[in-house]
């Protein structure tokens, strides 16, 4: 199914999102999208991701200064690059600027790694009641979307959020935690993160029902900092310490 030319509707937007489904392009120029439901589907349970140790240190190091939606519009133009594999992007013009508009209206949200003042790398997403779903990340510096990938999960576990979608399943996510379900069973754990029923009804894949309201990805983020800053811990450390700890 095509949409017309345009950027997408932020109203039709979320509602794709809201029944499992997200947009793709075939290159830079397509004016068109089309609307993809994964057979498979890809989701990082929050309880399960996997800091390793290499990456644990330069996590605790500081190497890169962390920061949430400081500069939404560059990660988006730096994961709309050509792809190593296929020199193409799925990213749009279109999507473009149909996500920088829902980054206007406080939906969509980008995390970013900076280094000497310079960004390089990041990631960014959509986010609604308790879920999150990831949509790229990039990276000019080794281990840069790695460590963005990390401070998204410490933010999101502090939100409260249940379910990180990953899309599609990548080897590197892999390494980090990320596990593969059916489509039907993913639909089950999105309804779930969008109901509050009250009583924290258990799902397994590291998600629960119930959990009541979370909050939005830059809230979570700065209550991190706050609790960093409260335990006269580096935030590097805080966020290592807090990844070790299963929720």
């Amino acid at each position: 199914m095509h949409a017309p030319a345009g950027m997408i509707e932020p109203e039709l937007l979320m509602l794709a999102y809201r029944s499992g489904i997200f947009p793709m392009a075939d290159s830079r120029e397509d004016a068109e999208v089309f609307w993809v439901e994964p057979r498979r589907r890809a989701i990082l349970p929050l309880d399960g991701f996997h800091l390793s140790r290499s990456l644990g240190k330069v996590v605790r190091r500081g190497t890169f200064e962390v920061t949430c939606n400081r500069a939404f519009a560059e990660v988006m133009q730096a994961c709309a690059g050509p792809r190593r594999d296929s020199g193409e992007t799925w990213i749009s013009a279109r999507i473009e600027a149909s996500y920088k508009r829902l980054h206007e209206l406080g939906r969509a949200h980008s995390v970013e790694c900076w280094q000497d003042g310079r960004l390089v790398g990041g990631l960014y997403g959509v986010g609604f009641d308790r879920v999150f779903c990831g949509e790229s990340m990039f990276s000019r510096m080794p281990d840069a979307s790695k460590v963005a990938l990390a401070w998204l999960v410490a933010a999101l576990r502090r939100s409260g959020v249940t379910l990180l979608d990953c899309q599609f399943m990548t080897p590197h996510l892999a390494t980090m935690g990320a596990v593969e379900i059916t489509q039907a069973r993913y639909l089950k754990l999105l309804k779930a993160a969008q109901t509050y029923s009250g009583e924290g009804e258990a799902l397994g894949d590291g998600l629960a029902a119930g959990d009541g309201e979370a909050l939005a990805l830059p809230e979570g983020f700065g209550a991190l900092l706050a609790e960093a800053e409260a335990s006269s811990s580096s935030p590097g450390n805080f966020i290592a310490q807090s990844l070790t700890q299963t929720s």
